[in-house]
């Protein structure tokens, strides 16, 4: 009975690793042939081979070349995304302690409210965002792309730590608090240790959307010296004179791209306990 219970799995074992095989492959070639393009020389970007022959680092050079201006670009994604990040954490956290342990009317009303920012598509806000930040002065500042990026950010930061507070028991503020501690320390000392991992996952995941984000940065920004990475890429036209920029287009895409992926592989077991931390038990 083992024996025939196993030759029937099999088959399924097989086809579920055929399926992921299928799904890595389909999210991982775009970013293959993105790095393979960038390892190649500008004459030969239209080569179809698999690998780079011969190897060549002229493209990462030229990205970095005097004149082009991404490493400015760079850091200026690095200012807006980690900016956005905290504010975000810092926002974010509040309301999501408050919508899950405070008592008040109205507060499903609230919580729908939040989620239902985040359904407007964020194009549909450029113009009114665009004549609100001429008005004020803010056009080719960081504020007019930190801003609208933490207003895309904070729905989903609150809805996912609201679901990971609740899970969370009240008899441990309880225990606190009968122990000396203000809900306040109770909060600080006891909660966020705890939600450590949610907090984390919260963190990486808004950190990635906002170094992606580009129409707002694109729209906010007519400034060389304070455009973002994404917004450079779309921009870029390479330093070979008149050759087309592919293979510099590509090196930087690496370049921007590698970072995040480095990031997820090293806290992958940190970002799913906090994206299932909120599930049944």
């Amino acid at each position: 009975m083992t024996a025939t219970h196993a030759k029937a799995t099999l088959p399924r074992k097989v086809l579920t690793f055929a399926g992921l095989g299928l799904i890595l492959l389909y999210c991982l070639a775009p970013f293959y042939w993105m790095a393979v393009s960038a390892f190649r020389r500008p004459s030969d970007q239209f080569e179809l081979t698999a690998l780079p022959a011969p190897f060549s680092l002229d493209n990462l050079t030229a990205v970095f070349s005097p004149g082009v201006g991404f490493g400015r670009s760079l850091l200026n994604s690095l200012v807006v995304a980690g900016t956005t990040t905290v504010l975000t954490l810092i926002i974010g956290v509040s309301a999501a302690y408050a919508l899950a342990r405070l008592h008040f009317r109205f507060k499903n009303a609230v919580a729908a409210l939040i989620i239902a920012t985040s359904m407007f598509p964020g194009i549909s806000l450029l113009v009114p965002l665009l004549a609100l930040f001429t008005d004020i002065g803010w056009i080719n500042t960081y504020q007019s792309m930190i801003v609208p990026s933490l207003s895309f950010a904070l729905p989903l930061a609150v809805w996912n730590l609201t679901a990971f507070f609740r899970q969370m028991p009240e008899e441990l503020e309880q225990a606190a608090m009968i122990d000396g501690c203000t809900r306040g320390q109770a909060f600080r000392k006891v909660i966020l240790p705890l939600a450590a991992p949610g907090i984390f996952t919260t963190a990486i995941i808004t950190f990635i959307a906002a170094w992606n984000e580009f129409i707002i940065a694109l729209s906010m920004v007519n400034d060389s010296t304070m455009q973002t990475a994404t917004v450079a890429i779309s921009r870029f036209t390479g330093a070979y004179g008149f050759d087309q920029p592919f293979g510099t287009q590509m090196a930087a895409g690496v370049i921007v791209t590698v970072p995040l992926v480095v990031v997820v592989l090293l806290f992958q077991r940190r970002i799913i306990a906090g994206l299932t931390a909120g599930g049944v038990k």
